[in-house]
């Protein structure tokens, strides 16, 4: 943070996470910690590249006021990423009750005795955060995985052939238990039917048995039957 006599700026460096064609902005933010009314301008060594709001304000006492800069779409990305773009903050005591319509350009001429205070501020280009790396598949020994410097579009598509070969074994795994178990439903309804059928036939059998003695014994009664009618027969005649 710096801290200039009338205004102090957070931060003093402008960071862009630099993305070819798409627009990035940066911001900071001025506290004025004094009891007078505070006006600032905010100027730039490249004004066609930056757009400031507010680029003129007045900041209240014991107030802030926070000022977003937004650099346009770029085509071509500076060399090392190195940027010497500038912007100069000058603030100047205002009087009382004073809005951003009472700021003029006389206010920061120095050259008409007005004490104006500047502070500069640097312009940095970052690189933009990366998305996390795919996680690399460990071997079936447990070593760490080896990287074969082909670059992370290749390292992606090992990591997802290697995922695809662990989860088809899974899936056919899943597809085994249950065919198993519908087998297995199956077994035990066939060996209850049959042991359904096992009893339905004895108990025909029992009842065939009980059917063929019955039969027996008729029958001997009616050969007894018919032996004494043939005896009567015969002492008739």
């Amino acid at each position: 943070m710096s801290t200039a006599e009338l205004l102090s700026i957070e931060p003093i460096e402008l960071k862009f996470p630099f993305e070819l064609k798409k627009q990035i902005s940066s911001s900071f933010q001025l506290a004025n910690k004094t009891d007078n009314y505070i006006a600032f301008k905010v100027k730039t060594t490249n004004p066609k590249k930056y757009c400031v709001r507010p680029n003129t304000g007045v900041v209240l006492p014991r107030s802030t006021c926070d000022v977003i800069v937004t650099m346009q779409a770029q085509k071509e990305a500076p060399l090392d990423m190195q940027c010497k773009d500038k912007f100069l903050l000058q603030s100047v005591k205002a009087h009382d009750g004073a809005t951003a319509k009472d700021i003029t350009a006389e206010m920061f001429n120095k050259e008409s005795g007005n004490v104006v205070d500047e502070c500069k501020l640097r312009v940095l280009y970052v690189s933009p955060p990366q998305p996390p790396s795919p996680v690399p598949e460990e071997s079936e020994d447990g070593s760490p995985p080896r990287d074969n410097g082909n670059g992370n579009g290749s390292d992606f598509a090992t990591t997802t052939r290697a995922l695809a070969a662990r989860l088809e074994p899974l899936d056919k795994s899943a597809e085994a238990k249950v065919l198993i178990s519908k087998l297995t439903e199956e077994k035990n309804n066939a060996v209850q039917h049959n042991n359904k059928l096992r009893q339905e036939l004895e108990l025909l059998k029992r009842e065939g048995s009980k059917t063929r003695g019955g039969v027996s014994l008729m029958f001997v009664v009616f050969i007894g039957l018919l032996g004494i009618i043939m005896g009567y027969v015969m002492k008739k005649t």
